[in-house]
């Protein structure tokens, strides 16, 4: 009998330490462009489009349709926490680089440029090495990454 015990507690000690050691899944759920707009809309994030349009399937259009609400959250997080104005300018849809974290995966949103955004993510993220095509990186403390590709940031939340 004290032998089934003893096993029965190492299973579960196994189960716990198991269960601490599994990764979060930062990322979340997919949202719909219903859904995920809403949600930025009630901090005063805005969006727009040179197409002025949602569709995912139009390179013209910002679409937040797939978005992962862990990015959704992230932006949403970057508004609150900067203060500062916050214009996404490209989200989930078609055009953007491909990859396993890209804007088509919901990964990655394109944000406007502004002097308030540039100086927060400037002095309040770590600078690191450039991108592979040269443009310059921040990494947030979370391990987000902020991309300045000359006219917006390039924002990747894992």
């Amino acid at each position: 009998m004290r032998m089934l015990k003893m096993l029965g507690a190492a299973v579960i000690g196994i189960a716990a330490s198991l269960a601490v050691a599994a990764p979060a899944n930062a990322s979340g759920y997919k949202m719909s462009q219903s859904e995920a707009a809403s949600s930025l809309r009630s901090v005063g994030i805005t969006w727009s489009s040179s197409g002025g349009c949602t569709n995912r399937y139009n390179s013209t259009c910002t679409s937040f349709e797939q978005i992962n609400s862990g990015t959704v959250n992230g932006v949403k997080t970057l508004k609150t926490a900067s203060g500062c104005a916050v214009n996404i300018t490209g989200g989930t849809e078609t055009g953007h680089a491909s990859g396993t974290y890209s804007h088509w995966n919901g990964y990655k949103v394109d944000t406007g440029k502004t002097s308030c955004l540039n100086g927060y993510i400037t002095r309040s993220f770590t600078r690191i090495a450039n991108r592979g095509d040269g443009y310059p990186q921040w990494r947030s403390a979370a391990g987000n990454i902020y991309c300045d590709e000359g006219n917006h940031w390039d924002i990747l939340y894992y």
